[in-house]
């Protein structure tokens, strides 16, 4: 198996010919040549595209290296259509969901919908692996991890082994990881998903989002949803998405080593409570994370929360390398007061802090002094 570096820079690439270039550009296509009998892969822009094609093949040899044609893959326009895809394509009226309690903020309001066609839905935190405890009957189990805000972690592979008994599939919601980080599929997942909006792509650009799967007729139903729902991704966000992922071993571990660095140099500041990321080795979860995340990337987020909602806005508004802004993953850092959007079970002054790959001295100098800043304006 090629390393994770040559993977992203090859994936999904077609046969080199001669005078064409290394990656097609994108197809822009409503309809295609259709004569005669319908037959062939392309005969309308809502159910197959070319360019969606390489950029499926591209991420499913990412989340599954070690299967001979990798993961089947569907893309769709944003990361709420691929995680609505598959809820709603899977679960039917009477059936029992079990969702994390600290996950997505999207993730209750689409609680409430699901509810409303008459499935059950329970709820349990992300860590300790609390949602075992909500298994029974279940039809689906719905992971996170690490979650989002809180990076909490759970272990999936004990998770689907207790879903799979009670007959439920399991998803996993793989965004913050990476499938370089984390492969779900490996560790017992029937499904992986993501948000290609954040690290995958990384530029803070496209909005995306795919499903992953080793069973084609779990595929098959995901991407029937897709075509009755047109929840279709254009082909240039396809096209863009697909350039970004020769950079992506290059972002994640940039990403990581400076996330790491950064919550190492929060550790000792006073006004910091709080302090998450998975790589710390003091952090609650770095233990599992260790064993279940490959090659040391923890993710590029770090949260912390300082004294209250004007010592944040003063530490936000101090910092000059990082953009006040919400998402993640993207190459210019981003930090937010997350409780300004509601939804979130946190505190007032809690900061989702996002790396990007400015220098790491830098980086973490802009912070310091940012919290410096904060401080002295406090008294």
């Amino acid at each position: 198996m090629t390393g994770d570096g040559t993977r992203v820079v090859r994936a999904g690439l077609p046969e080199p010919r001669a005078n064409e270039p290394a990656l097609p550009g994108p197809a822009f296509a409503a309809h295609f040549h259709l004569p005669g009998e319908v037959s062939g892969p392309y005969t309308y822009g809502r159910e197959a595209n070319p360019t969606w094609t390489a950029l499926e093949e591209a991420i499913g040899a990412l989340e599954a290296p070690g299967a001979a044609a990798g993961a089947e893959t569907v893309v769709f326009p944003s990361g709420m259509a691929a995680i609505s895809a598959v809820l709603l394509s899977r679960l039917r009226p009477g059936d029992t969901a079990v969702l994390p309690g600290d996950g997505y903020q999207l993730l209750p309001a689409l609680r409430e919908r699901l509810e409303d066609f008459g499935i059950v839905v329970r709820t349990a935190p992300t860590a300790g692996d609390a949602q075992l405890a909500a298994l029974e009957g279940a039809r689906l189990l719905w992971i996170e991890t690490p979650s989002n805000p809180g990076l909490d972690v759970c272990d999936i592979r004990r998770l689907a082994t207790a879903a799979h008994r009670e007959g439920a599939l399991v998803a996993v919601d793989n965004t913050l990881a990476t499938p370089l980080a984390q492969r779900p599929l490996e560790l017992g997942a029937d499904f992986s998903v993501a948000s290609g909006t954040k690290a995958l792509t990384g530029h803070g650009d496209v909005l995306l989002g795919y499903v992953a799967t080793l069973d084609p007729e779990l595929a098959a139903g995901v991407r029937a949803w897709r075509k009755v729902t047109g929840a279709i991704p254009g082909p240039m966000e396809a096209w863009l998405a697909h350039r970004s992922l020769a950079t992506l071993q290059l972002r994640v571990d940039r990403q990581a080593a400076t996330a790491l660095a950064l919550a190492t140099a929060l550790r000792d500041r006073p006004e910091v409570t709080g302090l998450r990321h998975p790589g710390l080795p003091t952090d609650p979860a770095h233990e599992l994370a260790a064993r279940q995340m490959h090659g040391g990337r923890f993710g590029c987020v770090v949260s912390f929360t300082l004294p209250d909602r004007a010592h944040a806005e003063r530490f936000l508004t101090a910092l000059r390398l990082v953009d006040e802004a919400t998402s993640f993953g993207g190459v210019r850092s981003t930090a937010e007061r997350r409780g300004r959007w509601g939804g979130d079970a946190v505190q007032e002054g809690f900061i989702r802090f996002s790396v990007g790959v400015e220098d790491t001295e830098d980086l973490v100098g802009d912070v310091l002094s940012a919290l410096n800043e904060a401080g002295e304006k406090a008294r």
